[in-house]
């Protein structure tokens, strides 16, 4: 039978697994297989030539038992109301097992801003405020960057929203221009607490950083920023890839030349010196860390025997599906499940948050020290939980954020 690819029945796959090994009552575990609120909105927007186009949006609001619900807003011509479920489920264990006082929630646009102008993509932002202003708010749902979206985006969201409510709110989104009320350390800090994840893992598994092999899919803002840390900590970057295809070079890429190579060209390919590879044989390159860093179900059960990695470490969110998890499991890959490894990004969105509240910013130097304290407290909690259940790292991962979930909804009351 084909695998299923949709990606919130993968999510909803993956919390049926956890429950199943929590014992979870069957109404709590209902419940949490569905978000508790959508909206879809339609977009109108005058066009340069213009025109008026209307795009699609959409805002889903997870669960918001442990706090004010929290999520990215993606501008994608591939997006679906499906997608931004599954994100939603997702960042709603992520802020549970990054133990951030939030709940999951996630917006999309469908529209493709590689073919927009910036006076257009100003107008698509302000307008989708404009539809779901009554539905977000600083203490009821703060959105953030995701794909094709950026800060000058939020910052244009946060006007908006502001414009609205007739006073400043920069704490309605996250991921501003440090003028705006940004926070230091929010541009690399997915990139940030994937490399605390990597460190970490290297430790319980005997692995020397120094040296370490990384193949990393995607070279877009947190590839990029990957592969500067990780050669920080002393890895060999051996290979990168964007949506045009990857390279190769075994002796060690130079990271900035290979981006500066990309911003000229449009793409790592052609890169001198290096090979050229497609983007399935950047995730079979043979290395000690391999890091998808693009779009989901990128590793399926079709090319996960193909694998030839020590340890995943899931950067993107749901870069690996169900049927895959089964296989790399049992070819002794080590995973670092995507709501844990990539959940640097939501806790520096909560330090931004927490800062433009009390109005009083913190050093570049504070938010990395608090950044790696959250993210090696979460490892190992989902490791320990590992170990001791028997069961493999997301699984684990579910287990750890499932049961805060799950307390905070009996706690209210609703179940």
């Amino acid at each position: 039978m084909a695998e299923q690819l949709n990606p919130f029945k993968i999510a909803q796959a993956q919390l049926d697994k956890a429950a199943k090994k929590l014992d979870l009552d069957p109404q709590m575990h209902a419940f949490l297989r569905e978000p508790m609120r959508e909206l879809s909105v339609s977009i109108p927007v005058k066009m340069d030539d213009g025109s008026t186009k209307i795009f699609r949006g959409f805002r889903v609001q997870y669960n918001d038992a442990r706090g004010p619900t929290k999520g990215g807003i993606r501008f994608h011509p591939k997006e679906t109301i499906d997608t931004v479920r599954a994100l939603a489920a997702w960042m709603t264990w992520k802020c549970a097992v990054a133990d951030i006082p939030y709940g999951g929630a996630k917006g999309g646009i469908i529209c493709d801003t590689k073919h927009m102008s910036q006076g257009e993509i100003e107008r698509l932002a302000r307008g989708y405020i404009d539809q779901v202003a009554g539905f977000i708010g600083p203490e009821k749902d703060i959105p953030a960057p995701d794909v094709y979206t950026n800060p000058q985006i939020m910052a244009w969201m946060m006007d908006e929203y502001s414009k609205i409510k007739g006073y400043n709110v920069p704490g309605v989104i996250t991921g501003k221009p440090i003028p705006l009320g940004g926070s230091l350390g929010r541009g690399d800090a997915t990139a940030m607490g994937v490399v605390y994840t990597i460190r970490e893992a290297a430790k319980v598994l005997g692995i020397d950083l120094n040296g370490a092999t990384v193949s990393i899919q995607g070279y877009g803002n947190a590839g990029y920023n990957l592969a500067r840390l990780l050669t920080n900590q002393g890895c060999k970057i051996i290979a990168v890839s964007d949506s045009k295809g990857g390279i190769l070079h075994e002796g060690g890429l130079d990271w900035k030349a290979a981006k500066e190579h990309k911003d000229k060209t449009g793409s790592v390919i052609g890169f001198p010196g290096a090979k050229q590879l497609t983007n399935e044989e950047c995730l079979i390159t043979k290395c000690d860390f391999l890091v998808p860093a693009a779009l989901e179900n990128q590793i399926t059960g079709k090319n996960a025997n193909s694998i030839k990695a020590k340890v995943v470490a899931e950067a993107a969110n749901g870069p690996v599906t169900p049927e895959a998890d089964e296989i790399l499991s049992s070819k002794g890959i080590f995973q670092i499940p995507d709501f844990l490894c990539n959940a640097g990004g939501v806790t520096v969105s909560y330090f931004e948050w927490v800062q433009n509240i009390y109005g009083y910013y913190w050093s570049e130097e504070d938010v990395y020290k608090r950044l790696d304290k959250k993210m090696t407290k979460a490892f190992y909690d989902v490791y320990e939980m590992a170990k001791k259940e028997s069961v493999d790292n997301r699984t684990a991962a579910y287990m750890v954020a499932v049961n805060k979930v799950a307390e905070a909804v009996e706690l209210r009351g609703w179940i």
